[in-house]
C-alpha cells in the first residue's frame, strides 16, 4: 500500500509538471488575444510588428512634398482601436466634459477635442490600471491605416463615395451626400462608426469620417530607414492623420499628412488610442 501511494504521488506531481509547462508554454499566446474589449467597451485589435514604406510614390495623384518614402520598422506588436473613440466611451471616462451643447448618438466619434484633451482622456484611461493606452504614432498609424497595402488607400488606388466618408458638405464639397442620405445619414457631419467596410486588418474609419490626433509633433521625416520614429522633438504642431467627411477624398490617402495646434479643438477632428502590449 505504501508503494502505491509513493507512485500516486509521484504521479499526481508529474502530471501537475506536464500541466505547469503547458500553460507556460500557451502564455505568449494568452497574452496576444488578437482582439478584446476593455471595461469601456473600447474594441482593439493587434497589430502586428513588421516593415512598410512610409509616405507615397512620386507619381501618387494630389501627392505633397513632405511624403517622402522611406522604410520604417515597427519593432513590437501594438493594440489599435478598431474606432474612433466615441461620445458614449468619452462621457463614461470624461462624464460630460466639453458636451454642455452636444447631440448625437453615442456611437458617434467624438470631436472638438485638443490634442491636450486626448492627453487628459489617456491619462484617465491609464488611472483604471487596465494597460498603457497612448495615441498613436504617426508611422503606427499610417502602418496600420495601409494593413499591408501599398496603394494610396487601403483597398486601392482610387476612392469612392461607398468606401469611406468624405465630401459630406452642402458648403465645400458635396461629392458624397446623395449617397450619404440613400444609408439614412446626415449631411454637415460625421457618422456613426463601423458606417463603413474596415480595412484588412479590421480597422475601422482610417480613411475619412474625422481627422485623427497622433502622439507625434509634425516635421519633415527622418532621411533614410527608421525603427520606431517618434516625430521631431520640438515644433508648435502636432500631427493629424486619415481625412474627415468635411472636404475630398484625397485628403484621406493613407499617406497624407495634416496638423493643428495642439489646443485646437476641431468640428472634424477626433482619436483613437492604442494600448501597448505588456
Amino acid at each position: 500500500m505504501e508503494n502505491t501511494g509513493r507512485k500516486s504521488s509521484r504521479l499526481s506531481i508529474l502530471f501537475s509538471l506536464i500541466l505547469m509547462s503547458s500553460l507556460l508554454l500557451d502564455l505568449p499566446a494568452l497574452a496576444m488575444e488578437k482582439t478584446f474589449a476593455n471595461s469601456l467597451g473600447m474594441g482593439f485589435v493587434l497589430i502586428p510588428a513588421g516593415s512598410f514604406t512610409m509616405g507615397s510614390p512620386p507619381g501618387e495623384p494630389h501627392r505633397n512634398r513632405d511624403e517622402v518614402q522611406h522604410n520604417v520598422t515597427i519593432s513590437k506588436p501594438f493594440y489599435m482601436q478598431t474606432t474612433e473613440v466615441t461620445i458614449k466611451q468619452w462621457r463614461a471616462l470624461m462624464g460630460r466634459k466639453l458636451f454642455g451643447q452636444r447631440k448625437g448618438s453615442g456611437d458617434m466619434p467624438v470631436v472638438k477635442v485638443s490634442w491636450y484633451d486626448c492627453m487628459n482622456f489617456i491619462e484617465k484611461l491609464n488611472d483604471l490600471k487596465q494597460g498603457t493606452y497612448r495615441l498613436p504614432t504617426e508611422a503606427e498609424w499610417e502602418y496600420a491605416c495601409r494593413a499591408g497595402s501599398t496603394t494610396a488607400y487601403s483597398w486601392g488606388k482610387d476612392i469612392d463615395c461607398n468606401k469611406a466618408l468624405y465630401s459630406n458638405n452642402t458648403l465645400k464639397s458635396e461629392k458624397c451626400i446623395d449617397y450619404v442620405e440613400s444609408k439614412g445619414m446626415m449631411p454637415d457631419r460625421p457618422v456613426l462608426v463601423k458606417s463603413y467596410p474596415p480595412n484588412a486588418w479590421g480597422l475601422y474609419d482610417m480613411h475619412g469620417n474625422v481627422w485623427e490626433w497622433c502622439q507625434d509633433r509634425y516635421g519633415a521625416y527622418p532621411k533614410g530607414a527608421a525603427v520606431d520614429p517618434r516625430g521631431p522633438d520640438s515644433g508648435s504642431n502636432w500631427v493629424r492623420r486619415g481625412g474627415s467627411w468635411f472636404k475630398y477624398g484625397y485628403y484621406c490617402r493613407s499617406a497624407n499628412r495634416n496638423w493643428g495646434l495642439p489646443t485646437s479643438r476641431y468640428q472634424t477632428t477626433g482619436f483613437r488610442v492604442v494600448r501597448e502590449v505588456e
